[in-house]
């Protein structure tokens, strides 16, 4: 078989390194638009060669490892495949991927997410260890054909992933909640400090609190900004949310009700009970 990997950067590089791990696929092709990508990945081994899209429509499976934008401009060019082709998309938000697939590939086509990453981008960033042992939520599994839904199991057992199934629009509101909120914040967080007159003061006393909370922030604006795009509803469902508890945690101090803020600290404390 051969695989085709569709975006050649933290995610889709690593999947190539990964993939040659499970020897599934006899040769792994490789397209980006970013000539200088394409290079580094091809240097770096992350694909055995660079391609056009006719060439990767060819391949036994077809991964979409583009920002989610970049996947629905995609969908349309994805016709023309042959049947038992299974396309698998890597994207961050998923009921309106799920809704754009043509028709006629809607078969071949498995919604897939896999909840992993770093804050770098790019070839470079890529390392093959960076999908295992991590959750991979496949959604609006009854739409894909039995054959591909199959194949796709079999891709992320392989690569030691736990298989979680849900629908499309209750992964977009998990996902918020649990991955685009916390981006956001660390966005907002690190333009805090930025804006202030002397950030570079402020920056020098930062520990270890305050650099886990912003090491997000060095992620790719223009992925992110898509995911906002796509899942813009569910996203601010989650900020407001997020701004009653902080606009809450604010009167506490305002007030000085010190005992009433040690109790909702103490609340949030219980969070990793569930975990």
């Amino acid at each position: 078989m051969q695989a085709g990997i569709i975006g050649l950067g933290l995610i889709g590089g690593s999947l190539g390194l990964a993939l040659r791990e499970t020897g599934m696929f006899k040769r792994i092709l490789g397209l980006d638009n970013n000539e200088i990508h394409l290079q580094q990945a091809l240097s770096l081994g992350l694909v055995d060669e660079g391609v056009e899209l006719d060439e990767i429509k060819l391949c036994d499976v077809i991964f979409l490892a583009i920002p989610v934008e970049a996947i629905l401009k995609t969908l349309p060019k994805l016709t023309g495949i042959a049947p038992h082709t299974t396309i698998i998309d890597l994207g961050s938000t998923k009921h309106l991927i799920s809704q754009n697939i043509p028709q006629e590939i809607r078969k071949n086509f498995v919604c897939a997410h896999p909840m992993s990453g770093t804050e770098n981008f790019g070839p470079k960033a890529a390392f093959k260890e960076l999908l295992a042992h991590h959750i991979i939520v496949l959604t609006d599994l009854e739409q894909s054909g039995e054959f591909q839904a199959a194949m796709a199991k079999e891709i992320f057992v392989s690569l030691k992933m736990n298989i979680i199934k849900m629908d499309s629009k209750s992964h977009d509101n998990h996902a918020a909640f649990i991955s685009h909120l916390p981006h956001i914040i660390s966005y907002a967080i690190a333009n805090t400090v930025l804006s202030q007159q002397n950030p570079k003061d402020i920056l020098a006393l930062a520990g270890g609190g305050f650099k886990s909370m912003v090491r997000i922030a060095k992620s790719s604006p223009i992925m992110w900004s898509d995911i906002a795009k796509q899942n813009k509803n569910e996203l601010l469902k989650s900020l407001d949310f997020f701004q009653k508890e902080l606009d809450f945690a604010t009167s506490l101090i305002k007030e000085e009700k010190w005992e009433e803020l040690a109790k909702w600290m103490e609340k949030a404390n219980s969070l990793y009970e569930i975990f």
